[in-house]
Parts: structure tokens; C-alpha cells; sequence
């Protein structure tokens, strides 16, 4: 069926339109109403959090004030526990992308023996919960008086987010032309210039997936945190955050303000890679 002006028309296309908004717009507000609920919890007076209001009657940015000036008992190490998580969950990214592009270059191009068994070995780890690995991680960081450490957290993040990785850039660079390597040898490049000027550009896409996958895995951390962190100027700010409940007369309002405040550098980071984010993962999915 065509219609003038229009070009083809199709039924069937109409009617995959309308089967992806059904499945699109419940995801969609399944996603944004928690999101939406916590913003009405932070701009709203203590007084009227519960009121069940769709919009406050009285809305205030004042519980961002607190939450900025630190005059809250539970929020007056912020800064410093924001900072905390920041730094952690960037190094677990940087330890991770070199660690997991090292052994992805090494097994995929290099070919090195057994390299393809410690690959297995690596995934292998996924076959237990990362919670149930918890408690031996703390006595490890114990046994190495890591306790209260940064360092603790950040291996113990790099050691669950590096099979995953390893793998994903394994199978990327897998897809890569072996041609390129060879051409380059025969214009005498070492193995090192053809790690850093073939191999990593081509992998550019995959590094950034990786590397925002470790950083957001990091940065919503919170049962290794909670366990190997104990000091308050140490803790990352999700440990800090469930201290909220700790109160008889929990403040709901200041608790979901920092934790919407705590929301907006991930999604940022999402939102501004999403591109690579898509590619670099899907480029290690599937193997051609």
C-alpha cells in the first residue's frame, strides 16, 4: 500500500512500532518513577516527605543546602566520603583497563601458552557470587593489614570487575585484522609500538566500555565497602548513605538528597559514553 507524498507504507511496520512503545513506555516509567519519587523526597519539606503528593505543596531546595553545608550529623564527613568513592571507583577503572588490555593482548595477539585455560580460570570466578566471597576477601585484607584502606576496596573491586573485562576485550580484539599486526612488524615495529600505536586506537571503543563498567561498578559498591571500610573519613559515601537508617527519626528527605546528588556523576558518565558504552560491549559479545 503506498499513499501519495508518504512512500511505502507498511502494516507490519506500523504494528512493530506499537509493539515496542507497549514494552518501551512501561520500562520507561518503571525506570523514571523511583527516580522521580526521590526527587520529590528532595525538594520536599521534612514535614509533607510523606504526604503521598504527586508535587510538594511547598517545594524547597533547602535540603540540598544542608546537604552542601554539611549541617547534618550524618553528613558531616561529605565531602570527604564523596571523594572517597570518587577515588576509588577511577582507580578501580584505570587498574582494570590495564590489567584487562595487558592480558587481552597478550592472549588474542601475542598467543601466549596457556593463555586461553587463564581465561577460563578467570571466568570461572563468576560461577560464585561475588557475595558469598565477601567474608574470605575481608580476612585476605586482614591477613595483609589492608583493613580501613582505600587499597582494600579498590583490589577487591578490580578482582570482580577484571574476567569480565579480560573477556570482553579478548573477544573484541579477536575481530581486529591480524594483517595489521603483520604489516607493522614488517615495517619494524616492536611488540610494545604495536600495542601502543595499532593495537589500543583500534580498541579505543572497547577500553571506554570497559573502563565506564569498572568505574560504575565501583561506584555503587556497598557490601565490600561496608565490610573493609570501618573509619568515617575512610567509608564511601554509599556506606555513609545507609548510616541514614541507623536513626530512630530517619531523615528520609536529606537521605534521598544526597543520594540523588550521589546518582548524577554516574548517569553523566553513562549519558556521555553510551555510544561507546553499546559498541565496545556489543564489539565483545559476539564473535564473527
Amino acid at each position: 500500500m503506498k499513499l501519495p507524498g508518504v512512500g511505502e507504507f507498511s502494516w507490519r511496520d506500523v504494528g512493530t512500532e506499537a509493539r515496542l512503545l507497549l514494552i518501551g513506555i512501561p520500562v520507561f516509567l518503571w525506570t523514571m518513577i523511583p527516580i522521580y519519587h526521590m526527587f520529590l523526597f528532595a525538594i520536599s519539606p521534612k514535614e509533607d516527605a510523606f504526604s503521598g503528593k504527586l508535587w510538594p505543596d511547598h517545594p524547597t531546595l533547602h535540603n540540598f543546602e544542608i546537604v552542601f553545608k554539611q549541617q547534618h550529623y550524618f553528613l558531616r564527613d561529605f565531602y570527604a566520603q564523596f571523594w572517597n568513592s570518587t577515588l576509588i571507583a577511577v582507580s578501580v577503572g584505570v587498574l582494570t583497563l590495564c590489567i584487562a588490555t595487558a592480558a587481552a593482548f597478550a592472549i588474542s595477539r601475542l598467543k601466549v601458552p596457556g593463555g586461553r585455560a587463564v581465561l577460563n580460570l578467570a571466568l570461572f570466578t563468576y560461577f560464585i557470587p561475588a557475595a558469598f566471597l565477601a567474608v574470605p576477601m575481608y580476612r585476605t585484607m586482614g591477613n595483609y593489614g589492608l583493613l580501613n584502606n582505600h587499597w582494600s576496596l579498590i583490589l577487591a573491586m578490580v578482582t570482580i570487575a577484571s574476567p569480565y573485562a579480560i573477556w570482553v576485550l579478548k573477544q573484541a580484539s579477536d575481530k581486529l585484522p591480524v594483517e595489521l599486526d603483520e604489516a607493522a612488524v614488517m615495517d619494524g615495529a616492536t611488540t610494545l609500538q604495536i600495542f601502543r600505536l595499532v593495537y589500543l586506537p583500534l580498541m579505543m571503543p572497547s577500553l571506554v566500555a570497559i573502563g565506564t563498567y569498572a568505574v560504575l561498578l565501583a561506584w555503587n559498591e556497598y557490601l565490600y565497602a561496608f565490610l573493609l571500610l570501618s573509619n568515617d573519613r575512610e567509608i564511601t559515601l554509599p556506606v555513609a548513605l545507609g548510616n541514614f537508617l541507623a536513626a530512630d527519626d530517619s531523615p528520609w528527605e536529606l537521605l534521598m538528597t544526597t543520594g540523588f546528588i550521589y546518582a548524577l556523576p554516574p548517569a553523566a558518565v553513562y549519558y556521555a559514553f553510551r555510544r561507546y558504552m553499546v559498541g565496545g560491549l556489543t564489539a565483545g559479545a559476539v564473535k564473527s
